[in-house]
C-alpha cells in the first residue's frame, strides 16, 4: 500500500515571493477592470454635404459646431453622395479621398452615398443614341435608356426633375440594361475598396468613423426623372417652353406622366406587352438594388454597415419594399413623416419584413417650423424608432445659418437613446411638400 505523502509547504522566502506574485496579479487586474471602456455610439445625426462644396472645409466646420463627446452615443457626422457617373472616375476617386481622409483628420463620422441613377452626363457612349455628332453616339444606346412604350423606338431623349426647381435632365436609365449594370459594377469595384481600405487601416478607436456605404438615391423610375406628353420634340426648343405639370404621386405608377419602365420590364423578364402595372416597377428597382448590395458585399461591406435608399410617395405604396434583400439594411426618405416615422405606414410595413439588424432615414426633413423644440421633437421620435441606425439631413447648406436648427441636433446628441420615449415624444402636423414625400 502506497504511503499518503502530504504536498511539501513552500519555505518562508518561497511563500513571501508566492504572495507577492498574487497581490501584482491581484492589482494588474483591478487596473484592466478599472479602466472605462468607452462603447461605440449605437446612432448618428448627420448632415448631407451638397455636391459643390467643398467637403473638407465643411466637415470640420461641422465638427467644430458639434463637439462629440467621447462617450456620447449619438454622434452628429456627414454624408455625401458620389455620383459615379456624373464625372471622369479620376475625379469622383480624388473626392472621395479627400472626403474619408478629412473624415479621419476631424474624427467625423461618415456615410459613403454612392449614386449611379439620377445623374450620368459623363457618359453618353450609354445614353447618346439620337445625336451623331456628339460624344458616344451609338443607335444600340436606345437599349440603355427608358421607353414609353414595348419597343427601343419608343426611347426617351429627355426627362425631368423637380428638386426645388424643374430642370431638363438625361434620360433616364434603364436600370436593366446589361451595359448599364456593368458600367455600375465597374465603377463600384473602383470606389467599394478606397473605402473598406480606410475603414480597416483606421485605429481601432476610430473604426465607428465609418457607419456605413448607401447604394441607390432614391431608386424608382419615372419620380425623379420623369416625361412629358411629346417630350423628344421639345428638346430642340427652349426650356421656358416646357410644361410644368406636378407628379399626381397617388397615381401609380404613372403618377400622372407619360409611363416608363418598359425598358427596364422588359429587359428583366417581367413582362414584354400589355400595361406596365406597380408591382413590375417596384420588382424592377428591388432587382436593381439587390444587385448593386451583392457587388458591395462581396467587396466586403458587412451588411450592418451597406444601407439601401428607396423613396415612398404614396402611402404604404410597393415601391417601399424594393430596398429589402439579404445584404443589406433598408433606408427611405422621410419628408411627410419625418415628425414621426411611426406614422409611415409603408416602412413600418416593411421593416416588418425586414431581419436586417438596421435601418436608416436616409433623407430627412422636417418641414415644420424652424424652431428648437418641433425639431428635437422630430429628431427624438426618428431616433426612438427601434432598429434606426442613423437619420441624414438634406441638407447642411440649407440650415448652416438656422441655429435654433442646430441647438435641436446638439441637445439630441447629448441625450441617450435610452431615455427616448413616445410619452415624450409630441406628434405634430408638418406642411405637405410639393410632391408630397
Amino acid at each position: 500500500m502506497t504511503e499518503f505523502m502530504p504536498a511539501k509547504m513552500p519555505r518562508m522566502k518561497d511563500a513571501a515571493v508566492w504572495r507577492l506574485h498574487v497581490s501584482l496579479l491581484l492589482s494588474c487586474f483591478w487596473l484592466l477592470t478599472s479602466i472605462p471602456v468607452r462603447a461605440e455610439p449605437s446612432q448618428f445625426i448627420l448632415f448631407n454635404l451638397a455636391q459643390d462644396t467643398s467637403s473638407p472645409k465643411f466637415i470640420g466646420e461641422v465638427r467644430r459646431r458639434f463637439a462629440n463627446s467621447p462617450d456620447a452615443q449619438i454622434r452628429v457626422g456627414v454624408s455625401r453622395i458620389f455620383s459615379y457617373l456624373r464625372q471622369p472616375r479620376e475625379e469622383v476617386v480624388r473626392d472621395l479621398k479627400s472626403f474619408l481622409s478629412a473624415a479621419q483628420t476631424t474624427g467625423t463620422p461618415v456615410v459613403v452615398q454612392l449614386d449611379g441613377e439620377n445623374w450620368w452626363q459623363d457618359r453618353p457612349d450609354l445614353w447618346n443614341w439620337w445625336e451623331p455628332n456628339e460624344r458616344g453616339y451609338s443607335p444600340a444606346n436606345r437599349s440603355n435608356v427608358e421607353w414609353t412604350g414595348w419597343s427601343s423606338e419608343e426611347a426617351i431623349k429627355i426627362a425631368w426633375r423637380n428638386w426645388g426647381n424643374q430642370l431638363r435632365v438625361t434620360p433616364p436609365p434603364n436600370l436593366m440594361s446589361p451595359a448599364y449594370r456593368a458600367a455600375c459594377h465597374e465603377e463600384m469595384r473602383v470606389l467599394v475598396p478606397i473605402v473598406m481600405h480606410w475603414w480597416k487601416a483606421l485605429p481601432a478607436n476610430q473604426r465607428y468613423l465609418f457607419i456605413g456605404l448607401k447604394v441607390g438615391h432614391e431608386s424608382s423610375i419615372g419620380v425623379n426623372a420623369w416625361y412629358y406628353p411629346n417630350g423628344n420634340r421639345l428638346l430642340g426648343q427652349p426650356p421656358i417652353s416646357d410644361p410644368t405639370n406636378l407628379l399626381v404621386c397617388d397615381e401609380v405608377p404613372a403618377r400622372g406622366m407619360v409611363q416608363i419602365g418598359y425598358a427596364a420590364v422588359k429587359a428583366a423578364g417581367i413582362r414584354t406587352h400589355g400595361d406596365i402595372t406597380e408591382a413590375d416597377m417596384a420588382e424592377v428597382v428591388r432587382l436593381h438594388l439587390e444587385d448593386l448590395c451583392q457587388i458591395a458585399w462581396e467587396l466586403g461591406v458587412p451588411r450592418e454597415k451597406l444601407f439601401t435608399h428607396t423613396g415612398g410617395w404614396k402611402e404604404n405604396e410597393l415601391l417601399y419594399q424594393s430596398g429589402l434583400n439579404q445584404f443589406s439594411c433598408p433606408g427611405w426618405s422621410f419628408y411627410r413623416h419625418a415628425d414621426d416615422p411611426g406614422n409611415d405606414i409603408g416602412v413600418q410595413n416593411a421593416l416588418k419584413r425586414s431581419n436586417a439588424p438596421y435601418w436608416a432615414a436616409a433623407e430627412w426633413l422636417y418641414e415644420g417650423h424652424q424652431q428648437t423644440d418641433p425639431w428635437r421633437q422630430a429628431l427624438t421620435a426618428t431616433l426612438a424608432s427601434p432598429r434606426c441606425r442613423y437619420l441624414c439631413i438634406f441638407n447642411y447648406e440649407a440650415l448652416r445659418n438656422c441655429e435654433a436648427v442646430l441647438e435641436a441636433v446638439r441637445q439630441v446628441s447629448r441625450s441617450s437613446p435610452a431615455s427616448f420615449g413616445s410619452d415624450s415624444v409630441r406628434r405634430t402636423s408638418n406642411p405637405r411638400r410639393k410632391y408630397d414625400r
